[in-house]
């Protein structure tokens, strides 16, 4: 075990765990356990950060997600709906909002003159784009004084670690094997 101060609050918590119940593995903790905390560490200034652009972080996911799109900033609502992975009836709700904030409208679908596409307006393009900037800021201020090698092998092996468990978890039950 490493010296008190250089565990964290997953060291700490693992220990706990371990005098409570010796036999059980907690090892998937040192992973899982670091990237909740970490996520939740952030998501107070993430959550500042779009507020103070008059979002909160369902809104930035849909005028994110239009903006990252590109020219015309134009989506139809089932493509939003399959990039955002939410309830319909949620994105409904936050097209709602952003429509009666003027950050979107809605327009005529070029491929189909009976649906209604999901623009982002002039105030929604700046918007999206100055949150997202303040983001990005506010995320590399977090990491800067982690070093640039360490930050690349812990990108990649994120990457690794989630592909593998997208793919594992898009297995159909009962088909998952023992590695």
């Amino acid at each position: 075990m490493d010296k008190p101060e250089q565990q964290d609050h997953v060291d700490r918590l693992k220990a706990q765990w371990a005098r409570e119940l010796p036999d059980l593995d907690t090892s998937p903790m040192e992973i899982l356990g670091r990237i909740y905390r970490l996520s939740r560490l952030v998501t107070p200034t993430i959550e500042a950060t779009f507020a103070s652009h008059g979002l909160d972080r369902g809104e930035f996911d849909v005028v994110g997600t239009l903006r990252r799109s590109g020219p015309p900033y134009r989506l139809t609502p089932t493509e939003l709906y399959r990039s955002l992975m939410i309830a319909s009836g949620s994105l409904t709700h936050r097209l709602g909002r952003l429509e009666k904030a003027g950050l979107i409208r809605r327009v005529p679908s070029e491929n189909d003159g009976r649906s209604l596409a999901v623009q982002l307006t002039e105030e929604g393009i700046y918007r999206a784009e100055a949150a997202f900037r303040r983001d990005m800021a506010n995320e590399a201020d977090a990491i800067a004084s982690f070093d640039p090698e360490k930050k690349r092998q812990l990108a990649a092996l994120l990457r690794e670690l989630n592909l593998a468990v997208e793919a594992r978890l898009a297995m159909p039950a009962g088909e998952a094997t023992e590695t």
